[in-house]
């Protein structure tokens, strides 16, 4: 985090930081999910993947709690706690990876699953079975690991409900409850490994209004937007954060 109070251009640092967290939060809002795939390459450039995959835990668990009153309505809340089962084991794994890694390391890896969860978003891959138990529990931890990892679990899940002949709204208010879930359980993880820390509180605390706005200005976009233009617009944006945050492009960032 010293990354940012310690910069000598910290106010433009934090105007960048702003601008990403505003762009992740309005693609979290319409779609229930994204945010990471924005905001964790570009914020680990910054800050270091320690200190960036938890700040947006942190941010996102708060700032999106609005939207589970309507996703507790809306989802099918069995299959919903049976993928969650699976998150019960993923999230500790990922979190452990996390934990364990060097900082260089864990930004080639999040650049890496990055360009493969928008490859998986590109390819417009869906499941089309009826979903079972067992293979929702088996995408639960697959996406947990990814979201105790680097907080990237969407596109797997995404991948797997957009196929069923369930409606978007269903599927969206899946995806928002299913999320809820992990992010408590990361939260604990994050606590126990030292990840959150008062420093992180303190900037989640100054993202938090852009984040609640962007995450409400998406929300407002569901229905009315084309699908395909907006998806369009944020596999654009997944793309270029990517390609961005590469550790090798440290010096441009950074200027």
């Amino acid at each position: 985090m010293s990354t940012l109070f310690g910069s000598p251009d910290y106010a433009g640092t934090l105007a960048f930081l702003l601008a990403v967290t505003l762009a992740a939060s309005v693609a979290r809002g319409f779609s229930g999910f994204g945010a990471a795939l924005i905001f964790i390459p570009l914020a680990s450039a910054l800050l270091g993947p320690h200190a960036a995959v938890p700040l947006l835990l942190v941010t996102d668990g708060v700032m999106a709690a609005g939207m589970i009153p309507d996703a507790l309505r809306k989802a099918k809340r069995r299959e919903v706690m049976t993928m969650a089962l699976g998150a019960l084991v993923g999230v500790p794994a990922g979190t452990w990876l996390l934990t364990s890694l060097d900082p260089l390391t864990l930004r080639w890896g999040i650049v890496a699953l990055a360009a493969l969860m928008l490859a998986l978003l590109v390819s417009g891959w869906r499941y089309l079975g009826r979903p079972k138990p067992p293979l929702t529990m088996l995408v639960g931890l697959i996406s947990g690991f990814f979201s105790g990892a680097a907080q990237v679990g969407g596109p797997p899940v995404v991948a797997y409900w957009l196929g069923s002949m369930t409606s978007a709204q269903t599927v969206r208010a899946n995806i928002v409850l299913f999320f809820a879930i992990t992010t408590a359980i990361g939260a604990i993880g994050y606590v126990w490994g030292g990840l959150i820390t008062p420093q992180t509180l303190l900037l989640a605390l100054v993202l938090a209004p852009v984040y609640g706005f962007g995450t409400w200005a998406g929300s407002r976009m569901f229905g009315l937007a084309s699908d395909r233009t907006f998806r369009r617009i944020c596999l654009a944006m997944i793309a270029g954060a990517t390609l961005v945050s590469m550790p090798i492009l440290d010096p441009w960032l950074r200027r």
